[in-house]
């Protein structure tokens, strides 16, 4: 299917009103900026937006003892590091490497001592601090992620670090909002920077480094994985937790299976819906807006796609219940999913982080232990494989970015403002460098159902 065959039709956006806190920075007057400053600086006059950007367009107020806490730290942490950073007036920290120049040392800190994290991503959205090699500064602070805060701070991390806000529970009513605070953004905003599959997870390549030309060839290829894991084939009964925009469903269903997909992306539904339609596959597959605890029906396979990121922790023992419950006896699921080091989840669960606050409200990245002493102590499922590949979701990820930066002009066309396009640069160069680092991967499990005893 040729790219003009399902890409969105872009006369059919609706823009969406958001809150300070989505992702959502379509400008809304004619002060929109086009991103092209010559120092690439967020906080040019008439940038920022401080109705839809409050906490990037002030700097926090943060008393003296704060600041300089913060930035002794910071000083702290920079020094012993294989980076080059460069303060405005001349200072530089660091062992030499990626560069790093912070632009506003006063903002800078301020932020960091009063946000963390947060505050680090929100003064790169202000144009306060910037890197020519983002992804390489980025991968040298995720490397070192754990030795960044000194221990007697880490353990007092719950007295300065923010908490997740109860807002975002992954309820059944807060899960479908939080998933339309980024899925819902614009179908034409994905778009720009996926393949012709639309598939927005890691890829599965032949060899590094890999190729635009080759991206939609490894999307099928891990898409072939998974459905080759759950033994989907003629006749089997798929049960799909998180559509996306319907490329798995339609593979399965070219099998021969009959598929069940579940989203709570409006949006992502009616382009499914829109794609199977042209698939002439409407027989074959059925998308649906539904959360996956409202799943009803035994299937012989469940299949999903990085959607346990979304699930977060208070409600992984329901997910995998659910997962035992639908299948059917002998049945299989397929599951890919982000994961992170054991005791960095352990001790950032409770966090609010920038990712959460801007890109994925209700997020967290399980680890690998989580997710297997969660389906060993709440379900009957064994864990019967697991293929990790975080190398080949770097190369995906580097690609997309790559792509969103050449396409700038054309998402501020879509009338996304200049923070916003920092912002979405900045979470796409910061999963990369957890990916490179080796912080973060990517898995694909295999779990089984067995049949009852005789």
């Amino acid at each position: 299917m040729t790219t003009a065959d399902h890409r969105p039709d872009t006369r059919a956006r609706v823009p969406r009103a958001r809150d300070s806190r989505a992702l959502d920075g379509r400008a809304r007057d004619s002060r929109a900026p086009d991103g092209r400053a010559r120092d690439g600086r967020a906080r040019d006059a008439g940038v920022v937006d401080p109705a839809r950007w409050p906490d990037v367009a002030a700097v926090p107020r943060a008393s003296w003892p704060v600041r300089t806490v913060a930035a002794a730290v910071v000083r702290h942490a920079l020094r012993r590091l294989p980076l080059r950073v460069r303060l405005a007036g001349g200072e530089t920290l660091g062992l030499g490497g990626p560069l790093i120049e912070i632009r506003d040392p006063d903002a800078f800190h301020a932020r960091v001592g009063t946000g963390g994290l947060i505050g680090f991503g929100e003064s790169y959205m202000a144009g306060e601090w910037d890197a020519p090699d983002l992804v390489s500064a980025l991968t040298v602070l995720a490397a070192h992620a754990a030795e960044l805060v000194p221990a007697p701070l880490q353990r007092l991390r719950a007295l300065w670090a923010p908490g997740q806000p109860t807002a975002r529970r992954n309820t059944a009513d807060g899960a479908r909002d939080n998933i339309s605070h980024h899925y819902d953004l614009s179908n034409d905003l994905f778009a720009l920077f996926l393949d012709d599959t639309l598939s927005y997870s890691a890829a599965v390549f032949r060899g590094f480094p890999a190729e635009w030309s080759l991206l939609a060839a490894a999307q099928h290829r891990k898409i072939d994985r998974l459905l080759d894991l759950a033994a989907v084939g003629e006749g089997t009964r798929v049960l799909e937790i998180g559509t996306g925009w319907g490329e798995l469903a339609l593979r399965a269903a070219a099998r021969g299976a009959h598929v069940t997909s579940l989203t709570l992306s409006r949006e992502q539904r009616d382009l499914a819906l829109r794609r199977v339609r042209e698939a002439g596959l409407t027989d074959r597959v059925t998308v649906e807006l539904r959360d996956y605890r409202e799943a009803h029906g035994t299937y012989d396979a469940i299949v999903s796609v990085e959607m346990i990121e979304a699930v977060g922790a208070e409600f992984w023992p329901v997910y995998f219940r659910t997962l035992e419950a639908r299948l059917a006896p002998g049945g299989r699921a397929a599951l890919q999913a982000i994961t992170m080091p054991h005791d960095r989840m352990l001790a950032s669960r409770d966090t609010h982080t920038w990712i959460q606050k801007y890109v994925f409200p209700g997020g967290l990245l399980p680890s690998t232990e989580a997710v297997e002493q969660t389906v060993r102590e709440y379900t009957g499922l064994a864990v019967a494989r697991r293929d990790a590949f975080g190398a080949h979701y770097a190369e995906t990820l580097r690609l997309w970015r790559e792509r969103f930066t050449d396409r700038a002009d054309e998402v501020a066309a879509l009338g996304f403002d200049a923070v916003f396009r920092r912002l979405w640069t900045f979470y796409l160069a910061y999963s990369e460098a957890g990916f490179r680092s080796g912080y973060l991967d990517v898995q694909q499990y295999l779990l089984t159902k067995e049949n009852p005893a005789p």
